[in-house]
This record gives C-alpha cells, sequence and structure tokens, in this order.
C-alpha cells in the first residue's frame, strides 16, 4: 500500500474516532444546562463540529448526513404563497432543478420524529412563539407556518405582516407564530439623524418579547455587513461613540446584553428559550471543492446537490465563536438549535438568482448577484423546524 493511501485510510480512522467520541460524551452529560464545545474554532481557517448540546437524550441530532428522500418535500410553495417571500420562492421564480428539495437529514444514531403541524398546534394551544432577529429567523419562521398550514388546511387563520413585527394566528387552537426584526438584537436608536447601535441596550426590543411563551433568537450576519448593507452610523458602548470597531468585538458586547436580559428577565419555568445557531453562506466555492477538484462555479449558483459526508472542508463562521463564549458564560443558556455544520454542507439550497427580489438584468448576472445566503422554501429551513419541533416536544 502507497504511504498516501496509508494516510488516507489514517485520516478516515481518525474521523471515525472522533465521531464516536462525540456520541459517546453527549450520551454521558445529564444536565440541560451544560453547553460544551470544541475547543479549536477560533482560527478562522479550523473546522468545528457541531456542539454538544447536552440533555438527557443520547441523540446527538446535529451531526449526520443528508439522504435522499422520495417522499420530501413536507409541502409545496404553491400551497403557501402568501406566507413565503419573494425572496425565498426558488420554484415560483424560476429554479429548473427539485433535486435540492428531496433531502432528509439523518442524525448519527437516532431517527427524528416527522414534523407533526396538528400535533404542534395541540402542544401550543393557548401559547404564543416568537422568532427574533435578521431574515434567516423569517426564513425560519414563514418555514414553520408552512409546514403547520400544510397539516391543517381547513384550520381558520389570521395573519399581519409589518416592520419589525409580523404574526401569523391559528385561530382553532389559540396559537401565534410571530416574527420579530432586531438583526443585532440590541436597539439601535435614532440620534440627531443618526442610527446608533446601542451595544449595552435592549430594553426597546425586549419588551416587544418579554410574554412570548417560546422564543427563538438568532443573530449574526449583520454584524458584518458594511457600506450600503451596514445598518447604523455609530455605535455606542459605555457611553463612548464608535464609527467602527471589531466586529466581533461588537457582537461579543451586544451579544452579552442580550444574555443579562434573558438571565435576568425570563422565567425558565414557564418560557422555553432557544438560539438558532449561525446560519452559513456560500459564496466561495474553494471552500467546499477544496482538496477534491477545481472549482466551477464563483458562488452557489449552479449547485444542485448537497456536500456528502458529515464535516465541511471551509473555514467556520466567526461568529459563532462568540456565541460559543457568550452561551457558555450564561446562568440560564438557552437550548442552542447547532443548525450550522449541516447547513454547510447544504450549498446547493439557497436562492442563487431565483429570488422574487431580483430584477431581470440582477438575474442575468450570477456572479454579482445569486443571494447564497438565505434559503429556498420549502427546503433547508424546513429541516431547522423539524429538529426544533424535535427538541421542543420531545427534548431530544
Amino acid at each position: 500500500m502507497s504511504p498516501a493511501c496509508i494516510q488516507s485510510s489514517c485520516n478516515l480512522l481518525a474521523s471515525c474516532f472522533v465521531v464516536l467520541f462525540l456520541v459517546l460524551l453527549q450520551t454521558k452529560i445529564a444536565t440541560s444546562a451544560l453547553i460544551m464545545s470544541m475547543r479549536n474554532h477560533h482560527n478562522h481557517h479550523q473546522h468545528r463540529m457541531p456542539m454538544l448540546q447536552a440533555n438527557q437524550s443520547s441523540c446527538a441530532m446535529f451531526v449526520g448526513t443528508w439522504v435522499r428522500d422520495e417522499s420530501y418535500p413536507l409541502y409545496q410553495s404553491s400551497n403557501c404563497p402568501t406566507i413565503i417571500d419573494a425572496q425565498f420562492n426558488c420554484q415560483m421564480y424560476g429554479r429548473p432543478d427539485s433535486d435540492y428539495l428531496k433531502y432528509r437529514w439523518q442524525p448519527l444514531n437516532c431517527e427524528l420524529p416527522r414534523f407533526n403541524g396538528l400535533e404542534f398546534l395541540r402542544n401550543m394551544k393557548g401559547k404564543s412563539m416568537m422568532f427574533v432577529g435578521d431574515s434567516l429567523g423569517r426564513n425560519q419562521w414563514e418555514s414553520l407556518v408552512c409546514l403547520i398550514s400544510s397539516s391543517v388546511p381547513q384550520s381558520s387563520t389570521k395573519m399581519s405582516r409589518g416592520l419589525p413585527f409580523s404574526i401569523f394566528k391559528f385561530l382553532d387552537y389559540d396559537v401565534s407564530i410571530s416574527y420579530y426584526k432586531a438583526p443585532y438584537l440590541v436597539d439601535i436608536d435614532l440620534v440627531q439623524g443618526k442610527r446608533v447601535l446601542k451595544l449595552e441596550e435592549i430594553s426597546g426590543n425586549a419588551n416587544a418579547w418579554r410574554n412570548a411563551d417560546v422564543l427563538v433568537f438568532d443573530t449574526g450576519h449583520w454584524w458584518n455587513h458594511q457600506g450600503s448593507l451596514q445598518g447604523w452610523d455609530y455605535m455606542e458602548s459605555g457611553g463612548t461613540y464608535y464609527q467602527d470597531m471589531d466586529r466581533m468585538v461588537a457582537m461579543e458586547r451586544g451579544l452579552r446584553t442580550w444574555a443579562n436580559w434573558v438571565d435576568s428577565n425570563i422565567d425558565t419555568t414557564r418560557t422555553r428559550v432557544f438560539f438558532q445557531s449561525i446560519s452559513p453562506t456560500h459564496y466561495i466555492p474553494s471552500e467546499w471543492s477544496a482538496g477534491t477538484t477545481t472549482a466551477t462555479t464563483t458562488n452557489c449558483y449552479g449547485e444542485t446537490a448537497p456536500i456528502s459526508g458529515m464535516t465541511y472542508p471551509g473555514a467556520y463562521p466567526d461568529q459563532m465563536r462568540v456565541v460559543d463564549a457568550v452561551i457558555r458564560d450564561m446562568h440560564h443558556p438557552p437550548y442552542l438549535l447547532d443548525i450550522t455544520m449541516l447547513s454547510e454542507l447544504r450549498k446547493d439550497a439557497h436562492p442563487s438568482i431565483y429570488s422574487g427580489d431580483l430584477s431581470p438584468q440582477q438575474r442575468a448576472d450570477p456572479v454579482g448577484s445569486a443571494d447564497c445566503s438565505h434559503w429556498c422554501l420549502p427546503g433547508l429551513p424546513d429541516t431547522w423546524n423539524q429538529l426544533f419541533y424535535a427538541a421542543l416536544f420531545f427534548q431530544l
């Protein structure tokens, strides 16, 4: 056997031992409050396996692979036209392939319960749920509403959309599922005509979500936005105004403000709190083609299949270092929906140019216009919600 083959076999054996270690470790941990993370993710170019969300189950549901399943998707976009934003409605806006809809997440050592919208409503009867964060939270909110609606098509409903608050009500069950736009979670105030991101203030936003029975938070992408995409003119921290600062330092200060608010204001005996980990982007094909073949695309445009296996060869999002550190220090940590790794494998699931937000001229320019940040609906966010469903009602 050649030295290259021996090295390849050793690498494969080492990977198997790592995965086995993760599963055995997760099985042994008994407290639902503890979150452990791999320690080598501080370097941007190092890869991290999903964090171990300790609970009473031995199911490592964020470690696994994507498998083809002809029973998917769980609903059709044509049956959810008033809910799915044009930005996410890939089939309506001309995506020619559909294989990306036919994949199911298969955890390494257990089976996920299939999503049941009727049981979801029965379990949530008389309660409210709110997604809080950026447009990835809206992506997930719309997915959940579509999943439930497809299960109870005759149920009476009511929807109201606006900024920053949108709500969908299932009237027969007295269940409300809402979305509140707060891409940084902390407050943004207008001061002398300028938008000021208040890294230590959150009460303005928090008043909107204080009374929800279930809260799902996310933040991440907006902290790196610059130029016309930047959502603020100044940052304020400790009474000092900044034109800019290290974005990860700013994110950590803001996220610690959120964490302190949760620890001080949420009664965990009546309110369930979840945090959605960072949703990845796919703008650099060399990340997923490294060491295999030469990249033939310039972003996610033209990608039609997931990455095989359980690990992503590219860089892990810097923002997860911040999430890891902040949640680890909380007195009452949320349940971490650690969807980053499984989503990194789905380079095929973005809208790309098949978004209603793009003009015909933009669709003709995949290099400059492809959306490789958000996700098609139906699509990947449906799996996020299946994992959320399992964690919420089955304690997996």
